[in-house]
């Protein structure tokens, strides 16, 4: 071959070479671009020496650090667990290298700059070996999952609570009796606000609204440790109590959600006076929680027919 076919080979090589750098150049940029916008971080590991290679997007900025402040090394990430899932997902991605499982799963929290967690679901496979079958280079997936843990957790709220006062509602109300009862002692108290209509009649149902968000509060200041308080709905609250019917604790509690209701409300448009009627039941080891309901409820319509604002202990 003559030197100036020579050249023009190595010129058409080196044309060849930079059309092809163009390419996967696009086509990184295009993946890069099509995995931040899932949130999907892609990466690789290099065992020996711990470094790591972020193809898409710098992971630190999951936890809420700025390009280059955070090194990407296995080291780094590692100190980034949360103390009480560093355990478990060291766990999960040595048992993967170690051939134990087909590959690393783990769902876990990582601390956030600021203070605060951020969830991540990582996955990733060993792709490559060296000559005697040692895992050199591991590659996976790292994806946020923090606005779906809150998610989560909004719905479990939902499922469990009162949505105008914060107090568990009657599913939470049943999976808590249903906990307490075979523990010892159990009283339910059923509490009926008195002159309640008057409220939303004359001050308007936001006002109502106003009176029963205060009242939660304050019947949560006024119950000893261990009573669980809950709204059926309407003015309709419910104690469950970890007490028998004539623990001193249980006239402490009832005693003090009747003075809560009691005491006047001061709102922005007037003020807001009601009262309650209280009944309390001691749980059979036998009954469920629709019977117990029953039996309280039976209590505090004595105290409405006796002039409403009492308490009465159910009668057996």
């Amino acid at each position: 071959m003559s030197e100036l076919a020579l050249k023009q080979q190595i010129q058409n090589l080196k044309k060849h070479n930079a059309r092809l750098k163009r390419i996967a150049h696009d086509a990184r940029h295009k993946l890069s671009a099509a995995l931040d916008g899932t949130g999907l971080c892609l990466w690789q590991l290099d065992i020996p020496s711990g470094k790591l290679i972020i193809y898409n997007r710098r992971w630190g900025s999951m936890l809420g650090y700025q390009p280059k402040e955070l090194s990407a090394h296995f080291d780094v990430w590692r100190e980034h667990l949360h103390p009480e899932d560093r355990a478990m997902v060291l766990a999960a991605f040595y048992n993967h290298l170690e051939g134990k499982a087909p590959f690393y799963e783990a769902l876990h929290r990582m601390q956030h700059k600021n203070g605060t967690v951020t969830w991540v679901l990582d996955r990733g496979r060993v792709t490559e070996w060296d000559a005697e079958g040692s895992p050199l280079k591991v590659t996976g997936t790292h994806i946020d999952m923090t606005k779906e843990k809150q998610y989560e957790a909004q719905l479990a709220k939902l499922a469990n609570h009162d949505p105008l006062t914060g107090l568990a509602n009657r599913h939470a109300l049943q999976s808590r009796f249903d906990a307490l009862q075979p523990q010892g002692p159990l009283s339910v108290a059923f509490i009926d606000l008195d002159n309640f209509k008057h409220v939303n009649d004359t001050l308007g149902h936001r006002s109502g609204d106003v009176v029963l968000i205060q009242l939660a509060q304050r019947m949560r200041e006024a119950c000893p440790p261990g009573v669980e308080i809950g709204r059926l709905g309407g003015d309709e609250f419910i104690l469950l109590l970890p007490f028998s019917l004539r623990h001193p604790l249980t006239d402490t509690a009832a005693r003090g959600c009747l003075e809560a209701a009691l005491t006047p409300f001061e709102l922005d448009n007037g003020t807001a006076q009601i009262g309650a009627s209280i009944g309390i039941y001691e749980v059979r080891r036998d009954e469920d929680f629709n019977e117990a309901l029953r039996h309280a409820d039976e209590a505090m319509y004595r105290v409405k027919h006796a002039g409403k604002n009492g308490v009465a202990l159910a009668q057996r």
